[in-house]
Parts: C-alpha cells; structure tokens; sequence
C-alpha cells in the first residue's frame, strides 16, 4: 500500500511539472519563437492587413513549437497511463494530425490569407497550444476504463 501511495506521489510529481512545461511554453512563447502573429491577433486585426512574416521561419516555428509540445504531451501520457501502446498511437497522431496543420497553416496563409484570417487563427491555434492533449486525455480513459 505504501509503494502505491508513494508511486502516485511520483506520477503527480511528474505530471504536474510536464505541465508546468507546457504553461512555460506559451508564458514565453514571445521569447521562444519566431511569431509575428501573435501581436497581430491581439491587436484589431479585422481591419488591418496580415503582417509581412517570413514563411520559412514561421513554418520552422510552429512546427517546432508543435512538436515541442507533443513530446511533453507524450510523456504526460505515459505519466498518466503507464501503456506505451497508448504513447504508440499518440505519436502517430501527432505526427499526422501536425504534418496536416502545417500543410494546411502555409496552404491557406500562401493563397487565402488576406480573406481567411480566421481560418489562419485556427490552423495556428491547434498548432501553438496542446488542445490534442485534451482530447487524448479524456478518450484514453475511456479506452482504458471500457477495456476493463
């Protein structure tokens, strides 16, 4: 009983500092990445144009802002489930659901940015915030708790 109290204790601990991973990451996200649009979406953005960026540091960003973000993501996982099958089939989500995002975020921003502003909002904000890990969380549980 003692060991199961104090590996919990452990997991928590784990737990809570990936997470405190996560909330450093977007605390300083100015500092850390390459985003232009960061300031502009929180200005008046409807009337004004989208900021001359560079594309290939932007793309470099947020990929790199969003794999950064899935591996603490994984490993919060397997804090929380102990099953590497479920950290398996996370990563291969990740890798396609953030292969998709990019594509999409530089498709839209290269032919449509001006008229799909918000559209660009979105792509971005699945891509710079882990919103996946929210939706993970609570399926696994599920999976895990329909299995048994």
């Amino acid at each position: 009983m003692l060991k199961k109290i104090l590996n919990n204790k452990v997991q928590l601990f784990l737990a809570i500092i990936l997470i405190l991973f996560l909330i450093a990451i977007r605390a300083f996200e100015d500092a850390l990445f390459y985003d232009p649009l960061l300031v502009y979406y929180k200005s008046e953005y409807a009337n004004l144009p989208l900021p001359k960026i560079n594309q290939i540091k932007l793309f470099l960003s947020l990929g790199f802002r969003f794999y950064l973000n899935s591996i603490l993501s994984l490993a919060l996982l397997y804090v929380l489930f102990k099953d590497f099958k479920i950290v398996k089939f996370a990563t291969f989500l990740y890798i396609i659901l953030g292969s998709i995002l990019l594509i999409s975020f530089v498709f839209v921003y290269h032919f449509f940015g001006e008229e799909n502003k918000m559209t660009l909002f979105y792509i971005r904000r699945f891509i710079i915030q882990p919103l996946f890990l929210m939706l993970f969380i609570p399926a696994f549980y599920y999976q895990k708790k329909m299995v048994k």
